[in-house]
């Protein structure tokens, strides 16, 4: 086979120790991008957003229909209460029908035609133009269903003042909505970003088209064949090998990775998914394009769908909507409630021993995001262990008195309540661990090929693995294998209803296991 990236200009390529050097600098940097600017690339977005950010953004086109629905509810509540002069339980269904059916139209129709998609390049005069003519079919089978019921007592004027309510409702959120939007697009919070693995033509001829349409953010390359490889290509730099992929600071902000090599070489392309499928980033394979609009096509693709899509079945979005929406309802009442509870976890810690109320650990979450995860502290401060470098054994001499109850009954966890309600994680969801876990005296993510995948959802305060006996530390390879295999699991499953069952049952399972050790 010959490899397109030979056809490139290799004049300037640097040697792979030098790439390597550079990579570690650029690796050591706090923020996602190096000091030197010639390895930016054209495409270093304004704010730099992680995967679990802008998935958050994608996610608003359901709430934008949720504020939609309850303000035509609202709207069809107070007209349909006015023209009745009296409470609604009492008046005749034919008068409450009509804006019940102008309403339902109305709604439906909006999710229908993808009113909630603010498609690039759309004019807001346009999608509004498109609003008013949804709300007048709304009024129209409002007027149809009370001819149907009884003509002759029909409230005509009743029904133009609700549609005109509607419109002049629905007309100044989508103003806001479509604000919103822009705003998150010349941002780059709703483009995607991507990383290259190949610096070949076809990267080449992607990159180029990429900077002509500015809706698809190439923020490196990656290339096993450092030194023939390019420093850069198009202006988007060469970051290392796909072995550097695996562990680059890069890979939260990711949201794709690309394969750009040809896919006739069925080995290689099988042996660095292989490599690749450790990662909870998605994979994709770049097919050749065969002249400007299959590349113009095969962009699209990668660039698609940048609002969720609220229309069809329920999807992935749809899912990680209805799980935000239960974190903040679940999640702020929670804290509500447990907070008198919490105030004496508090007071037990302060006077148990010396050192802060809560311990802070930088964790892995959504898309190997580094979060700091909040608990109530357990241990000696002198004794804190924020790596998990030793594991917590029985008689552990680290624990402190109250600390040893706190831990056995899980309320140590309760202050990532936090967490949840800040978007971090989740009610339900594989156990966030330290970064840099040991198992033994081998890190715990190199146990087990498929780790990285438990992070293909945020992790959560309990979740499948916790309530099936996987909880607290990892002694062995084969806890750590149980464990993964229980959450890949849950990410597979997940759903509202798996999701309340595991929090009903999460109290009792959790204080009935006596093998566990925290």
């Amino acid at each position: 086979m010959t490899d397109t990236a030979s056809r490139l200009d290799l004049a300037d390529a640097p040697p792979a120790g030098a790439e390597a050097a550079r990579l570690r600098a650029w690796a050591a940097d706090a923020e996602p991008v190096g000091d030197d600017s010639s390895r930016r690339g054209p495409f270093r977005p304004e704010v730099w957003l992680n995967a679990r950010q802008r998935h958050a953004s994608r996610l608003a086109a359901h709430y934008f229909r949720a504020f939609d629905v309850l303000a035509v509810v609202a709207v069809t509540l107070l007209v349909a209460w006015a023209a009745a002069s009296g409470p609604l339980a009492h008046v005749e269904v034919w008068r409450v029908a009509p804006f019940v059916a102008g309403a339902a139209t109305t709604l439906g129709l909006m999710r229908a035609t993808g009113r909630y998609r603010f498609a690039r390049g759309q004019r807001t005069a346009m999608h509004l133009a498109s609003v008013a003519a949804i709300v007048a079919v709304g009024a129209a089978a409002a007027m149809t269903v009370a001819i149907l019921l009884n003509a002759g007592e029909a409230q005509w004027t009743a029904y133009l003042v609700w549609a005109g309510l509607v419109l002049i409702t629905l007309n100044a959120l989508h103003t806001g909505w479509s604000d919103l939007v822009g705003r998150w697009r010349a941002s780059g919070a709703l483009t995607p970003n991507i990383v290259l693995v190949g610096a070949t033509r076809r990267a080449e001829a992607l990159i180029r088209e990429a900077l002509q349409r500015r809706d698809l953010n190439v923020l490196g390359i990656f290339d096993d064949r450092l030194a023939r490889a390019p420093k850069a290509v198009a202006g988007v730099p060469v970051l290392g090998t796909a072995d550097d992929l695996l562990a680059h600071r890069m890979t939260p902000y990711v949201d794709r990775i690309v394969l750009a090599i040809d896919p006739r070489a069925e080995a290689r392309v099988r042996e660095l998914t292989a490599r690749l499928r450790v990662l909870p980033n998605e994979v994709t394979l770049l097919v050749e394009p065969d002249g400007p609009v299959e590349t113009a096509s095969a962009l699209d693709r990668l660039a698609a769908a940048p609002l969720a899509d609220v229309q069809g079945q329920v999807d992935a979005d749809r899912r990680a909507f209805n799980k935000r929406l239960q974190d903040l309802v679940l999640g702020l009442l929670a804290l509500v409630l447990l907070a008198p509870l919490m105030a004496l976890l508090a007071l037990a810690i302060r006077l148990d021993s010396a050192g802060p109320i809560l311990f802070r650990q930088r964790r892995h979450g959504f898309n190997q995001e580094e979060i700091v995860v909040w608990k109530f502290r357990s241990m000696r401060h002198e004794a804190a262990d924020a790596t998990a470098s030793r594991q917590v054994t029985s008689d552990d001499d680290r624990v402190t008195r109250v600390g040893r109850f706190i831990r056995k009954t899980s309320l140590d966890e309760l202050p990532q309540l936090v967490n949840v309600i800040r978007g971090e994680m989740s009610l339900v969801g594989p156990r966030p661990h330290a970064i840099g876990m040991k198992t033994g005296h081998v890190e715990s993510a190199r146990l087990v090929a498929e780790y990285a995948h438990r992070h293909r959802i945020k992790p959560g305060m309990t979740g499948w693995a916790a309530i099936n006996g996987s909880r607290g530390p990892l002694h062995t390879a084969q806890d750590v294998r149980r464990r993964v295999q229980l959450d890949i699991d849950y990410v597979e499953r997940q759903s509202l209803w798996m999701d309340l069952w595991i929090m009903a049952v999460t109290v009792p399972v959790l204080l009935g296991d006596r093998a566990a050790v925290r």
